[in-house]
């Protein structure tokens, strides 16, 4: 047992509760932050979907002479036929009658690129935000940059309800996109801390598997219901409001307040979860807690940016290992999902079973990823991911006339894989970046990883020089990030590091093939302290 004169975070959590009735509030707050965020993100997508549409006739025009087209119609006259630009409008046939942007200003043939280009800035915003929010939070603190994104993403699509043109389009799409990724991971660092390293799995995935999924699949048919895209981001921008009453249930980041020399506020954060949790916490513990860390935390590490993570040579390792990871799982998993749209259907109903594929993946990391590890999962949810996608490949190449059937249930088996490497990636990322730099690295990491998905409509369209080129491509770069998985070191049940130090030292003694899920069941757990080790029997 660990003497009371020694008391670090984990120990002080597991002093006053950390698993009671405080992280089931936290677990439910974090349900609404990801309902929140699956509206926000996805609802980009609905505002601006493109409906079936055609030139409009005029009534006095006889039909039989004429044949309307997308943007064109052709005139039939003694044999000659004439091809004229549309100069009447269009007639939009959209799917359960939902009005979307486009069809209201008309956004189609020579004015076609203007919803994507909304689309594109709503992704640049994402990528400034990620980073201008990552660095405020390990500046101001996570519970400001929570709050601040959310608010940045409400001001921005009830913004984008008054945009009649492009370039306030635009503009709106860009502020509501600064919130993406800082409104959802924010939260999902707090409740981490918060959470027993053994339930942290089980927790967060159960969140994300249950509410983000169903909010994926319910957000098409509130468009639906709604029938028009101003309705739509009034609904789901509203909400956003909600979070500003977070400050009145949700703690600062203790890790992160002791790392700024906070400590007294970080105690107080403690004693209010366990007057909640209904523990009797001497105060001695509190004490020593204050004792230890002004002992171990040295001031020099108050102030340490992202730069830090590649300034000594193993940490600088993991952390390469950590961007490629990114990398190659966002710019796979989008593309993945591109490859595997229902052409002819219904985008609403396409969507929809889409989403369906992240429960499935969720409950499977929250079944597996506490018996084999963080990188036994991680690196086996790439390979087979990358096996069925190169599998794809090998079909249409071999094949004469390869089954359709066949390469839709490969594609699906990869997208189930790629949705369990992603969606633990986010979690594996966090516990390894140290708690100094923490905000920063992870946004770093989540920007490199944006900026890799903009190769993806280029990967898919090397289809049209060579049809199984996207799947050998995709196929190489997951098995790629499943070998440099292999190279990081597993956080099961281990103390996060704090320090950059920690974070240097963290798992160096571990060989590339060892994985928790094989250590003997009597083999010591060696826990990382801010500058000191201990093992727990």
């Amino acid at each position: 047992m660990v003497e009371d004169n020694v008391i670090d975070v984990d120990t002080m959590l597991w002093h006053v509760g950390d698993f009671g009735k405080y992280q089931c509030i936290l677990m439910v707050l974090f349900s609404v932050i990801n309902i929140l965020s699956a509206f926000h993100y996805f609802g980009q997508t609905f505002i601006g979907v493109v409906p079936d549409y055609k030139c409009k006739l005029l009534l006095d025009e006889d039909p039989r002479y004429l044949e309307a087209g997308t943007c064109s119609y052709k005139i039939y006259q003694n044999e000659s036929v004439q091809e004229i630009p549309c100069s009447n409008g269009w007639n939009y046939r959209n799917s359960y009658g939902y009005v979307s942007i486009v069809e209201e200003l008309n956004w189609v043939c020579d004015d076609d690129w203007k919803p994507a280009l909304g689309q594109s800035v709503f992704f640049i915003g994402s990528v400034i935000g990620t980073l201008v929010f990552g660095i405020l939070a390990d500046n101001i603190g996570r519970l400001h940059v929570l709050v601040a994104a959310n608010m940045f993403a409400f001001v921005g699509n009830i913004a984008t309800y008054f945009a009649t043109n492009v370039e306030v389009f635009a503009v709106c799409r860009f502020v509501a996109g600064c919130a993406t990724d800082a409104n959802f991971v924010m939260m999902y660092i707090i409740v981490m801390e918060y959470i027993r390293p053994s339930m942290r799995t089980f927790g967060l995935n159960l969140c994300i598997g249950v509410f983000y999924c169903l909010a994926c699949m319910v957000v098409p048919w509130v468009a639906v219901l709604l029938q028009n895209w101003k309705f739509l981001l009034i609904v789901i921008s509203v909400p956003h409001l909600l979070v500003l009453f977070f400050y009145l249930l949700v703690p600062e980041s203790a890790q992160w307040l002791i790392s700024k020399g906070r400590t007294k506020d970080a105690i107080h954060h403690f004693q209010w979860i366990a007057r909640v949790n209904g523990k009797n916490v001497s105060s001695k513990h509190f004490e020593a807690l204050e004792r230890y860390y002004f002992q171990h935390v040295s001031p020099t590490t108050t102030n340490e940016s992202f730069l830090g993570l590649l300034r000594t040579p193993k940490l600088r390792r993991k952390t390469l290992i950590l961007i490629f990871k990114s990398m190659v799982l966002t710019l796979c998993y989008d593309a993945i999902s591109r490859n595997v749209n229902g052409a002819g259907y219904s985008p609403f109903l396409v969507f929809t079973i889409t989403s369906a594929t992240i429960l499935p993946a969720c409950l499977f990391i929250l079944l597996v990823q506490d018996r084999v590890g963080r990188k036994a999962l991680a690196s086996g949810a790439l390979f087979l991911s990358g096996i069925f996608t190169a599998s794809s490949a090998i079909v249409q190449v071999f094949l004469p006339t390869p089954s359709a059937t066949l390469i839709v249930v490969l594609a699906i088996i990869a997208r189930l894989g790629i949705n369990v490497a992603y969606n633990s990636g986010h979690q594996y990322a966090v516990e390894l970046i140290p708690t100094v730099v923490r905000g920063q690295g992870v946004a770093v990491i989540h920007v490199l990883g944006y900026a890799a998905s903009f190769f993806s409509p280029q990967i898919l369209y090397l289809a049209n020089i060579w049809k199984p080129a996207p799947e050998v491509i995709l196929g190489v770069l997951l098995v790629l990030g499943a070998v440099a998985c292999l190279f990081l070191p597993e956080t099961l049940n281990r103390t996060l590091p704090v320090t950059l130090q920690d974070g240097e030292d963290f798992g160096e003694d571990e060989k590339i093939f060892e994985f928790a899920c094989c250590r003997a069941p009597t083999e010591s757990t060696t826990e990382l302290t801010t500058g000191n080790m201990r093992t727990y029997m």
